[in-house]
């Protein structure tokens, strides 16, 4: 099968999840038996084609001139997508299925459906509604309505939680049946070989302290704000714990300033931007990973925090919410409260055997479910329900306009005897 995968994020360009979404999928497509190119944004120096690992990843550039907003830059984005897309099945052939992922790529993949007969499958990773608590604006309106074209243009929608299939059927109205539930997936070897390093842990916690981890973007819905609140009360119970915040955003002088005004400068450390290597080093040091999101639709960080063998404690709302299993497989707390956030996390301080099985349990979890050859083959089932359904519109519009070519054509004929006839009845008058 051939797939074509149209992302604005593909590494080395990393801006949230997508990015390792579709290059962990990618490759395991490849692994598959499938021919996949992905038509991506080309960030600083990455090259403008790449065969990584046998995926055909093509780059495009923006335009020269700069655009008026975050929309227009979207819009030349795709346009470039689209041109470089045509010469790809110019010299390669058609596709037999379209995967674009989330609304960055609507009209490339809009456009290209409509050219060259190809189904969508869409995933939508989040919802502009969801993560902005509603629509407030004319910027989130439009790019709420270019969410809804695109699961309307879908032959199928991908989302990766149940709680993202009702958030879109409320949103938009989508059938059912459309709607595919395919959950992330994580490589199961991310930590293969890594273990703690002693040395790398010093340079944000010292020996006695216990490591409470947040890895993520800074931004409101991530909750960190919610976590750094909860930090006095931790303190209070677990004197020798230090929070470390790993990630960028916009939120991040909010916080410093939330952490300063708090007086509890001493106990938390921002890192900035970590690496893939940074990251799987700053698992194995913590103690507890923490994800306190006001909204998640999946929570990838928290699988990888599971495969990593640290306790952690989620959010009891999205993607998060169907992950873990409290006091099973993790802890939960209640969704932007900093007082149920501190007592989870004092929990499984205060308890060194509750961890070791909460570790154990989401290891072998996260190994059974949430493993890429799993989910590849669950996200294949999905292009053939769109390329069959695809097909049977084809065959359905073939017959419907030799239908209408027949009945043009016994009209056509009818018309003619009529005029004969009455053609000869004026001869015979005649």
């Amino acid at each position: 099968m051939k797939i074509l995968m149209l992302t604005w994020e593909y590494p080395p360009r990393i801006v949230g999840g997508i990015a390792r979404v579709v290059n962990d999928l990618s490759k395991r497509l490849i692994k598959d038996g499938h021919d996949v190119t992905v038509v991506t944004y080309r960030e600083e120096n990455a090259p403008y084609f790449e065969d990584d690992k046998g995926v055909k990843v093509y780059r495009v550039d923006n335009y020269m001139i700069n655009p008026n907003n975050f929309i227009d830059w979207i819009m030349q984005m795709n346009f470039n997508m689209i041109a470089k897309a045509n010469e790809i099945i110019a010299s390669e052939g058609k596709f037999d299925v379209i995967h674009a992922h989330d609304w960055l790529v609507a009209y490339a993949a809009k456009t290209l459906k409509n050219s060259y007969d190809i189904p969508i499958v869409a995933t939508i990773h989040a919802t502009e509604s969801g993560r902005n608590s509603g629509i407030h604006n004319e910027m989130q309106r439009y790019i709420n309505d270019t969410e809804w074209m695109l699961t309307y243009e879908a032959t199928e929608v991908i989302v990766n939680s149940n709680y993202m299939k009702r958030e879109l059927q409320a949103l938009f109205g989508l059938p059912f049946e459309k709607i595919n539930v395919v959950p992330n997936g994580i490589n199961i070897n991310m930590f293969s070989g890594i273990e703690r390093d002693y040395e790398f842990r010093r340079q944000y916690a010292a020996d006695n302290e216990k490591i409470i981890l947040f890895m993520g973007r800074l931004v409101y819905e991530k909750g960190v704000q919610h976590l750094i609140s909860a930090m006095p009360k931790i303190l209070q119970g677990y004197h020798d714990a230090k929070l470390v915040i790993a990630g960028k955003g916009g939120m991040i002088d909010e916080l410093k300033a939330q952490v300063n005004k708090m007086g509890i400068g001493n106990k938390v450390y921002f890192t900035g931007y970590m690496d893939a290597k940074q990251v799987c080093k700053m698992y194995k040091c913590a103690d507890v990973s923490v994800f306190p999101s006001t909204y998640e639709p999946f929570g990838i960080v928290a699988l990888e925090a599971m495969l990593s063998g640290t306790p952690v404690v989620v959010s009891d709302i999205g993607g998060l919410n169907e992950i873990v299993e409290h006091g099973v497989n993790g802890m939960k707390s209640y969704a932007g409260n900093p007082n149920s956030i501190a007592d989870s996390i004092l929990a499984l301080l205060y308890n060194p055997q509750l961890s070791q099985e909460v570790v154990k349990k989401a290891k072998t979890m996260v190994k059974n479910e949430y493993n890429w050859a799993k989910i590849a083959q669950d996200t294949h089932f999905t292009y053939q329900k769109a390329i069959c359904q695809t097909m049977a519109e084809r065959q359905k519009r073939q017959i419907e306009q030799e239908k209408a070519r027949k009945t043009k054509k016994a009209k056509n004929t009818e018309t003619e005897i009529t005029n004969l006839l009455a053609f000869r009845k004026r001869q015979a008058y005649a």
